[in-house]
């Protein structure tokens, strides 16, 4: 009987053993097939455009802002957990405070803030190639583009990084429409591909090394949309272009879309948590920045300010007074009293019969009172130059309506004008949009020929006008060799040039909407 205790006790031991064993390894199986849970934080930005300064945009109770008290707030965030600090493009260009240094401030700044990587947008070529060469010289981060050929070493396609044990894949995607969203003698010699086609290149190029993939896209949200869409393989699309300000992340189909607005106004944070190269857990926000809610980085601080220091004593000159609100917000959709001014002045110190300039062009409001040098930075940051171009009736038609078409308000095309009345119905059939048409006082004419007054910008293809760019006889870009049909081409003097000399003469100013572009 004992004998046989014994020996029951023995193996019910034995059993027991081999049941923990069994557990144990199942655990561990279960350990790794589960794998380790990471927490990562995505912090971004998109369409700085040089906003280093806090400033109260029209209609808002206060200053908001601020490229230091972000860089305060990004020092606080990355306290918490490991961050990676992300820039979906055009960041160098559109304020004065970056447009006089052509960039280097701002990519001074993203240095010191310890940016993780950069997409180009269109409108870091706004001062050429070769100045770009010279900012991604200058830049401590990598800048990714993998649909842009023609400039080997220009870009990186994509970059790596180590993160908790992760991997993580980072790719450039930039809008396959720069070629006419900047100047094009600016991106000459330059192909951007499809971006769905580039993007499904690099996730088969980097097979199974990612744990995670993020595209840094400056293509606008709609494009982003295709692209979560159409592609497998990419899990966040962190995206610019249209200064989209998206509060949480959008999901489509299983891909994450996040946009931080605009001009530093806020801080986007995207929080994950990661298993298994599955994100099993998300939360993203926007931060408001604004001077009274963070505390500043000292070492942006210094930056802006040296910066500051040097363009002030140009910059705050007061060389006016607007009599009301110049009002540039909306100029890609419809008429505004600052469209109306700047083509009024356009058409004036040219003498064309008519002017007409992109909505794209005019990137902020002038606010009732005293109007410095700086404010006509803000509101024409590029570095356009008048054309005047001896057009037919019937092309002067073509040029007007083709402005008119399109997805109103997604792109810069539509046209501010001066000398002319137009009605259009948008969703009549191409060709037959435009439904009244004066040039002056008079009924336009077909038959007619009247001298257009633009930017070099439009008169090169810029915003897809190939009806200007075939009239102004340019091949790429070359302006060498011009058509006779060009009046005027101005390389000595920019547009806002013109504007700056119209208001120190005039000194108070007022302008309305006219009705000069009326949809039916």
């Amino acid at each position: 009987m004992k004998n046989h205790e014994t020996g029951k006790k023995g193996m019910n031991f034995k059993v027991l053993a081999s049941m923990v064993a069994a557990w144990l390894f199942f655990i561990s199986i279960d350990f790794v097939w589960a794998g380790e849970v990471v927490q990562l934080r995505l912090l971004y930005v998109n369409d700085f455009h040089g906003f280093a300064e806090p400033y109260q945009p029209s209609g808002s109770p206060g200053k908001l802002g601020g490229i230091a008290p972000l860089a305060g707030e990004v020092n606080r965030l990355r306290k918490e957990r490991p961050t990676l600090l992300l820039a979906a493009g055009d960041m160098i260009q559109g304020n004065p405070w970056t447009n006089l240094f052509q960039g280097k401030s701002t990519i001074e700044v993203m240095n010191a803030m310890d940016f993780t990587a950069m997409v180009p947008g269109n409108h870091e070529f706004d001062f050429g190639q070769e100045v770009l060469k010279q900012r991604i010289r200058e830049a401590r981060f990598p800048l990714l583009a993998a649909n842009v050929q023609g400039r080997p070493g220009l870009f990186y396609p994509y970059v790596l990084k180590e993160v908790s044990g992760l991997t993580i894949a980072i790719i450039g995607l930039i809008t396959e429409e720069t070629p006419i969203t900047t100047h094009p003698k600016n991106v000459k010699g330059l192909t951007f591909s499809p971006v769905i086609e580039a993007s499904q290149k690099v996730i088969r190029e980097l097979g199974d090394k990612p744990d995670l993939v993020i595209a840094l896209s400056h293509q606008g949200l709609p494009a982003d949309i295709r692209l979560a869409q159409e592609t497998s393989g990419i899990q966040i699309i962190i995206g610019g272009h249209t200064h989209t300000r998206i509060e949480s992340p959008m999901k489509v189909k299983e891909t994450l879309i996040v946009q931080a607005w605009e001009q530093a106004k806020v801080l986007g944070v995207l929080d994950l948590t990661i298993q298994d190269r599955k994100i099993i857990h998300y939360e993203g926000r926007l931060i408001p920045i604004r001077p009274d809610l963070q505390q500043p980085d000292p070492a942006v601080m210094e930056i802006v300010d040296r910066y500051k220091m040097e363009t002030a004593a140009i910059l705050q000159e007061v060389i006016g007074e607007a009599q009301v609100d110049l009002k540039g917000t909306g100029s890609r959709s419809q008429e505004t009293n600052l469209g109306n001014w700047v083509a009024d002045i356009l058409r004036q110190e040219t003498g064309a019969d008519v002017a007409l300039i992109n909505g794209g062009s005019l990137r902020a409001d002038i606010l009732r009172g005293p109007i410095r040098i700086k404010d006509l930075f803000n509101i024409l940051p590029f570095f356009n130059h008048p054309v005047v171009l001896k057009v037919s009736g019937r092309e002067l038609k073509d040029i007007v309506e083709y402005g008119l078409s399109g997805q109103i308000g997604t792109g810069g095309r539509f046209p501010q004008v001066s000398g002319m009345q137009v009605s259009y119905n948008p969703s009549a059939r191409e060709g037959r949009r435009i439904t009244s048409f004066l040039v002056g006082e008079k009924k336009w004419d077909p038959q007619g020929w009247y001298s257009l007054a633009t930017n070099d910008f439009l008169a090169a293809g810029g915003d897809g006008y190939d009806l200007l760019k075939r009239i102004m006889g340019e091949k790429d870009g070359d302006s060498s060799h011009l058509a006779s049909r060009v009046v005027l081409f101005d390389s000595g003097r920019e547009i806002r040039a013109m504007v700056i000399d119209y208001l120190k003469n005039k000194k108070r100013i007022s302008a309305s909407v006219e009705g000069r572009i009326q949809k039916e």
